[in-house]
Parts: structure tokens; sequence; C-alpha cells
């Protein structure tokens, strides 16, 4: 009955509570944190187990065994979002635009290679998949089956800590929380092609590298202004100045305003701060589309790396494309300016979700620009030259983890990752909306709950999220603002038409 395992539960240690969550239900590693919390929800109503246990495994994040919970959100964490609420952008993504939009662009970018004779059996699996999104109400999600010498732990994660309890409950591609069934589709994509399997045609198999490279060749018209301006950034702007614009590019990517920078920038005045931190600050407080803005904390924080000599910054990469090259001046700059050392980008470790950067992504992005013609495009040739120079003097380095393509929140990051980060990394940009779910669990926060309780308090040291919200989940937004946005835009929070530039302190100082 609830109560003899409720008063159980209670007396054990977390370890020792997951490992009697697994042997009384047959599922896997469930996080203590949402387990306890749901069955918190549940307490007064007198529910027997079974009925408690499909909705803890329905509405939770299986949590690595490899992974800390001794760092974890301040407040209470709720559900995560599902996909089986018809209306929503997650019910839309995964009953239709994945196999509508996604999977049949991807199919038409590959159309000659699939229909060759060698990938035949690639191309029946390939269908396969669609088929089974197609009827995504119906279809419950099933194991992984490409265990390899490649990657075995990165497999058994997948089965044995995320896959597992929501096999053994029949959980479909709707009912599964939505980040899981989401980079679920992408690692079965992997699946698909034998992208591990060193004998299958499809080893190491790029299936969006067309639409890579057409972003790649598309951005460099968009960021030659951009890259014109950054050696001028690094020169004349004090170090508090400086980093807002460089986080603003990587902010706003494309749809970054320009016209905000080049006065100031372009000065020849020998003045240190013809770029003032308060002329940046009120230039950014005018962005109508920022909804939060804690640039105050990360210019006190990059103040404090520059003056003892630079620091290592991560920056966890999405997008390849034109946001990468963002990405590359941020960290240009991070390194030119005397705030970091050393730059280490985050990157995923095998393709995913169409556009995000692999470390052959970002060094095909470097080795373009430098190639670049140097007249035509000046500021972005030099820029790939800088960068060059910047990855073979090891001011540059490059880390790719599986974590990054899995829907582990991350609060629940797999080792040694959390230690290697929380031990060496003195501030981790965090860019893109994926990853800004991840952060948050991709779970049904209050739009304002304190960034700080819900981020800073568990992760592995201090945090800058930059990101333009794509998805209907957030936090750390006035209310005020919200209404703001909601007044504007009908579709304010999938669109990417707003932003946040959100701080954490991490658990170094909590």
């Amino acid at each position: 009955m609830y109560t003899l395992y409720s008063m159980t539960i209670n007396s054990l240690p977390s370890r020792l509570l997951i490992s009697f969550v697994v042997l009384k239900s047959a599922t896997s590693w469930v996080s203590p944190a949402i387990f306890a919390s749901a069955l918190h929800r549940h307490h007064h109503h007198h529910h027997s187990l079974p009925h408690i246990l499909p909705h803890i495994i329905r509405c939770s994040m299986a949590s690595p065994a490899s992974s800390s919970h001794k760092f974890i959100p301040r407040l209470p964490i709720p559900d995560p979002i599902c996909s089986d609420v018809p209306g929503t952008w997650a019910y839309d993504t995964m009953s239709r635009r994945i196999d509508e939009e996604i999977l049949e662009r991807t199919y038409k970018d590959n159309q000659e290679t699939f229909e060759s004779p060698e990938f035949a059996e690639i191309l029946a699996r390939y269908n396969e998949l669609r088929n089974e999104l197609r009827n995504a109400a119906n279809f419950p999600l099933s194991y992984l089956t490409d265990m390899s010498d490649t990657q075995p732990k990165e497999f058994l994660e997948w089965n044995e800590q995320i896959l597992k309890p929501l096999v053994e409950h029949q959980a479909t591609w709707l009912t599964a929380p939505w980040m899981v069934a989401e980079f679920y589709v992408y690692r079965r994509l992997m699946q698909v092609l034998g992208y591990f399997d060193e004998s299958s045609v499809g080893y190491k198999y790029d299936p969006f590298i067309k639409a890579k490279r057409d972003g790649l060749a598309s951005s460099v018209a968009q960021a030659e202004p951009m890259l014109q301006r950054l050696p001028q950034l690094v020169s004349n702007a004090n170090v508090e100045a400086g980093i807002l614009v460089a986080a603003d590019w990587a902010l706003w990517g494309n749809r970054m305003d320009l016209s905000l920078w080049p006065a100031a920038i372009h000065s020849d005045d020998d003045d240190d701060d013809s770029l003032s931190t308060t002329n940046v600050s009120d230039m950014l407080a005018k962005n109508e589309n920022l909804l939060a803005d804690d640039s105050k904390q990360l210019v006190a924080l990059c103040s404090q790396l520059h003056a003892k000599g630079g620091g290592i910054v991560d920056i966890i990469v999405d997008n390849a494309g034109f946001e990468l090259v963002t990405d590359l001046a941020l960290a240009q700059y991070l390194v030119e300016s005397g705030i970091a050392k050393v730059v280490t980008f985050q990157l995923k470790s095998h393709p995913t979700f169409v556009s995000d950067a692999l470390e052959k992504d970002l060094l095909e992005t470097v080795d373009y620009y430098a190639k670049l013609d140097a007249k035509k495009y000046p500021g972005s040739h030099a820029a790939g030259k800088v960068w060059k120079e910047l990855l073979e003097n090891g001011k540059w380095q490059c880390n790719e983890n599986p974590f990054w393509c899995q829907p582990f929140a991350m609060w629940d990051m797999t080792e040694p990752l959390r230690s290697n980060m929380a031990s060496q990394c003195d501030l981790a940009f965090v860019k893109g909306d994926a990853n800004y779910r991840r952060l948050l669990g991709d779970c049904k926060w209050d739009m304002t709950a304190d960034f700080e309780d819900v981020v800073g308090a568990y992760f592995a040291c201090p945090i800058c999220a930059l990101r333009t919200l794509k998805a209907e989940i957030g936090c750390g937004m006035a209310a005020t603002e919200i209404q703001r946005a909601k007044d504007m835009d009908d579709n304010w929070m999938v669109n990417g038409r707003f932003g946040v530039l959100q701080f954490g302190s991490g658990t170094a100082k909590n």
C-alpha cells in the first residue's frame, strides 16, 4: 500500500531509495527529487503506489547513476512537459513537425544517397522511424539495439536510465516527457544510419551536413559587419562594455541590431571609455525584446576574471552556421580581452537537432572563414586566421560529450563532466533553446521563478544563459515583462523574437 511505501522510502537515503523503487516497481533509476515531489503531490489522495507510478514515470526525467543529487534546484521541481496536449508546441513538434518538416527535409537533402543500393536497408529503417512518428500517439518507445564498442556507456545510459521506465510503462512518443522523445528521435536516427557501427555504410554519416554547409555559406554576408567591428571592440571598449556587446551578439545571432554599435566601436578616440558600460547598458535596455537582463552580474564576474589575469570559460554550443560564428566571436573577445585564458567549446557527440554543432562543424567553420577572399570579406578572413591560431596554441579547446545529446536535466549532469566543470570552469555560457530547456529539466516552472533558485542553485559553476525563446518554458522573467511580451506577440514563447540574458552563481558559491 502507499503508506507502507511512503514510510519505507522516507526512511532511506536517496541512493537506497532509488534501489528500492527499482526493486519494487521493476523500473529504472528515477530521480529521487522528482520521485519525492510526486509522492508529496499525491500524499493526501490515498492512491496506491501502482496508481502513482505511471504518473511518476510519465512525468519524470531519469537520473544517471553516475550523476550526483547533492545539487538540485532550490525550489520544488514541477512536472516536465509532455507532448500529449493538442494545441501546444510540444504536441505539434512530436505529432507533425519532426516527420513532415524535419525528416522530410532530411530525406530530400540526402535523397540520392538514401536511394542508392548501398543505403537500401538504411532507407527502410528510416521509413520505419517515420511511420512511428506518423502514429506517435499509438507507438510506444522501444529500446536501442545498436550497442557497439565505440559508445558502450552512452548506450547503457539510454537504455537503462532513460528508456527503461518509459518502455516498461509503454509510454508513447507523446506521453513520454517531450525532452526525452525529442532527443530520442535523433538518437534513433543514429541507430537507423548505423552511425556508431564501423561496418555500416552509414558509419559517421551526418545526414544534416547539407543544411549545415548551406548555413555556413550563407553566414558570411551576415557575419562580415560584425567581424569587421570585432578588433575595434577589443581595442576601444573597456572590458565591462565589451563583454556586453559580445554577449549580445551571441544572444541574438542573426536578429542582432548592428546599428546599435557602429559609432563607438569605429571611434578613433583614444579614450578607453569611447564605448562605455553605461552607454552599452542603456542600449541593451532599449531592446524591447529582452525579457530578462542579468548583465550586471555577468559584467561583475568578467571584471574579476580579467583582474586576476583571465579564467577558464566554457561555451555550451547550440547551432552551427551563423550562430556558431557569433559564438566564435564571443570566444575570440573573451581571450583577446583577457577575460579568459582558455575557452572550451562543449559540443555534441553525434548529429542532433539538425543544426547542432559537432567538433568537426566548428573546425570546418574556422577553416572556411580562414580561406575566404581577404579583399571581399576582410573581417571574416582575418577572424578565421585568428581562430586557427587560437585552436593551434591551445587557447581554444573542443570537447564532445554524449551528455549534450541526451535528455537528462542538467542537474543530473554525468561524471566526470560535472566534476571537471566544477573544478576547472570559472564561467559557462549556455547557448540556445534546447540547452536552456535542459537547464530547467524541461519542467513547467512558474515563469517568474528566480533563475538563481532554479539554475544557479545547482549548476557546476557560474553560468550565463543566452536564449531566444522557442519553447513554452521559462523562468526568471518579471510578470510585467511577460505581460508586455504577450501583448506584443501571441507567439512570444516560441518564435524566437524574445530573449533572455540570465546569470546564476553556481555551486561554487552555494
